[in-house]
């Protein structure tokens, strides 16, 4: 079997969310979990480790969680355990996180069965096992965690530990979408734009893309700027263009950022604007968009939004040619 997934893309160390816990319940908490109330001790856990409300103390943390899943409360046992796999608040100890991630995976935990993966695939407190974290996460999934079915969405798609399969891709993309997840729902209109692993269909991929971008996601709000761009499920529209750009943009989308650029130099559903041109060219490039780094080096050697600058343009032209941008070598050559 193929190496599995050793860092799950979009899937952090799984954890409990913490809520927003009002400040006036504190003492209530506080008063109920000393008097050993598992709930409670698990929501002290929760402010200790998030600092809401208490300044942050992952000492504190961990041992209210500990309280808690001594008596069994399995959301407590599964962040116990992400505490001992990071060494956050406590020593870092694999053997100690494995054996509270299974204990909470015993209650039916889906995030305690995907961490359990994650150790298997990296070898953390276990001996290396791809197939192990495999079955783990299958089980996770099957158990109706969308994480899970995104991570063996992305697996199938791309043939990381298991065989190759579009279709078996699409088909957990689908589940998790069904039940609203953000990423599902944007891989899966990818999904119907390629025509990999389902029937090619535009209409559906704006559908799936949409829904997933008015939710804030930048990858969606991209996609979404592009079906523009294309006219593919959607009428032509620069304007549209711009506005879903913006929005990646804004929220860090090194593309979009790049594309907005070129879309204020060109003046192409927006107004003609070189200072903002630089502006967008600078955001991506400055975080490494070798495309970004061509563009804001043509600005300076051209002189468009700011005064001509040969040393820094060469500067930009050689961050990308590092990239291997085919254009920025060139451009060098020139010089």
């Amino acid at each position: 079997m193929r190496k599995l997934l050793t860092t799950f893309l979009f899937i952090l160390l799984a954890s409990a969310a913490v809520p927003a816990l009002p400040a006036d319940s504190l003492e209530e908490d506080r008063k109920s979990a000393e008097q050993g109330d598992k709930a409670s001790q698990f929501k002290l856990g929760q402010r200790y480790e998030a600092g809401k409300g208490v300044e942050r103390d992952l000492d504190k943390a961990a041992d209210w969680y500990l309280k808690a899943a001594k008596q069994g409360y399995t959301k407590a046992q599964t962040n116990l355990a992400n505490l001992y796999r990071s060494g956050r608040g406590v020593d870092k100890d694999y053997d100690e996180a494995m054996k509270w991630y299974r204990k909470a995976a015993d209650q039916g935990d889906t995030k305690a069965k995907m961490n359990i993966s994650m150790m298997y695939a990296s070898g953390q407190g276990v001996e290396k096992d791809e197939a192990e974290g495999l079955k783990w996460l299958e089980d996770a999934a099957g158990a109706g965690d969308t994480q899970a079915m995104v991570q063996l969405g992305i697996m199938y798609k791309t043939g990381k530990g298991v065989e190759k399969d579009y279709a078996m891709s699409t088909n957990w993309y689908q589940l998790a979408a069904a039940k609203g997840d953000t990423i599902a729902q944007h891989n899966l209109g990818l999904s119907y734009y390629t025509g990999k692993g389902i029937k090619k269909n535009y209409q559906e991929s704006v559908k799936w893309h949409r829904k997933s971008a008015k939710k804030g996601y930048p990858p969606a709000e991209f996609s979404m700027g592009l079906r523009y761009a294309e006219g593919k499920g959607v009428k032509q529209d620069y304007s549209e263009v711009a506005r879903w750009y913006k929005k990646a943009a804004k929220h860090g989308h090194t593309g979009a950022q790049n594309n907005l650029g070129v879309m204020y130099r060109k003046g192409q559903g927006v107004s003609q604007d070189y200072s903002e041109a630089l502006k967008s060219f600078r955001q991506a490039a400055e975080r490494g968009h070798a495309q970004a780094c061509f563009n804001l080096g043509n600005m300076y050697l051209k002189g468009q939004g700011v005064k001509p600058d040969r040393e820094a343009a060469r500067k930009w032209f050689k961050k990308a040619a590092d990239q291997g941008h085919k254009g920025s070598k060139k451009a060098l050559e020139s010089m």
